[in-house]
């Protein structure tokens, strides 16, 4: 098999040790939903829930119904549940996968009724309430008519609630405590039902220690980032989360140009010297945003040097005027470190006005991804 210039290399002692990292945090008895929707973030949605099974984890969050199908095939077990609803045609993937659905509508509900009936089957499905978020869910004044459905449909029970943050990357956040206050009447409305209730994603695990509930359902922090960059991680200590991903590319060409070379479609970046430049086999097409151009910095020599013009659909050019001795296959680090220097994906993200989740998707899902050893 031929390797592409761009290798995005997912290291599984730091996903096991940021799993362990949120169960240290939470009590013996809490669960932990490892969410590995979106291919896990970027580093590879079955490699991921594997690893993180191997520490223990036996529930996991899916968007669609098609990667909980790939979970199960791929010999992942525990729960999974599909955060994102279904439409009839795949209803009987839940019951032959054994999925938990996430459900928000009437609908939903009445389907997977009739279905459980028709497969003399029965199945737990749990509802999503809006306290807040202002997305997925029913709004929390119309969701007890939804969670009375479920009690009163044949071949279905009410496994659990939840509901999400919108704000819970920041401490003592005003949103924060409005969401848990209005779960904690809703659950009061229903009369506390026994079930499963879980609504604290990272931020929450760490600003809002009143939101464990039975179950967390961490994300971004599985993969090494903090929710808010200003959190900071310690690599050194070994205490705090680990970014799992780093993406590395190579030197294809060292050309010379003269002052006043306009670089890549537009020139809008001119040289104002005799210039180094180093042309890099990466481009939107690869994940690394468009949007980068003239921003971004990259680790050459474990020197950072610019990117410099429009980063194109398959290439970019890095300054390296002020290296010595750059040659083609000289290895290029866009995120991760190299010698003592290291580029997060915080970092990108705000060079390209995002944040570290799309970073990681990007390069992750668009690149040839390998696991190390690590055990």
């Amino acid at each position: 098999m031929t390797s592409s210039w761009n290798q995005v290399r997912i290291e599984p002692v730091a996903l096991k040790n940021n799993f362990l990292f949120f169960k240290n945090r939470v009590d013996r008895d809490t669960r932990i939903m490892a969410m590995v929707k979106a291919d896990g973030y970027g580093h590879g949605m079955i490699e991921a829930a594997g690893t993180f099974e191997s520490v223990g984890c036996d529930t996991f969050g899916v968007g669609e119904i098609a990667e909980g199908v790939g979970l199960r095939k791929s010999g992942i077990g525990g729960d999974i549940f599909v955060l994102l609803g279904f439409n009839k045609d795949n209803v009987e993937l839940f019951f032959k996968h054994d999925l938990t659905p996430v459900v928000f509508d009437i609908d939903s509900i009445a389907l997977l009724s009739q279905t459980a009936l028709r497969l003399n089957r029965e199945i737990s499905i749990h509802l999503k309430v809006d306290c807040g978020m202002g997305r997925i869910g029913v709004v929390a004044e119309e969701a007890a008519p939804l969670k009375y459905k479920i009690d009163e449909s044949p071949g279905i029970h009410f496994g659990g609630l939840m509901t999400h943050f919108p704000i819970s990357e920041i401490s003592g956040s005003p949103s924060s405590v409005s969401v848990e206050k209005r779960f904690r009447m809703f659950l009061t409305e229903l009369g506390n039902p026994k079930s499963l209730l879980h609504i604290a994603n990272s931020g929450a695990v760490l600003n809002v220690p009143g939101s464990h509930f039975d179950m967390i359902r961490p994300g971004i922090g599985l993969y090494g980032y903090y929710p808010d960059p200003a959190m900071g991680y310690d690599i050194q200590e070994g205490e705090g989360l680990r970014p799992a991903m780093s993406v590395s590319t190579q030197v294809i060409q060292v050309k010379h140009v003269p002052a006043g070379y306009g670089i890549s479609y537009g020139h809008t970046f001119v040289t104002e010297k005799q210039s180094v430049l180093a042309v890099l086999p990466i481009g939107y097409e690869d994940g690394y945003l468009r949007c980068l151009s003239n921003r971004a910095q990259v680790l050459i020599h474990g020197k950072r040097v610019p990117v410099r013009g429009r980063i194109c659909m398959n290439l970019c050019i890095a300054d390296v005027t002020d290296l010595t001795g750059v040659c083609p296959g000289d290895e290029v680090v866009v995120l991760g470190s190299q010698g003592t220097e290291r580029i997060t994906a915080d970092e990108i993200g705000q060079w390209a006005d995002t944040i570290s989740y799309e970073v990681l998707c990007q390069l992750g899902n668009n690149n040839e991804r390998k696991y190390t050893n690590q055990s």
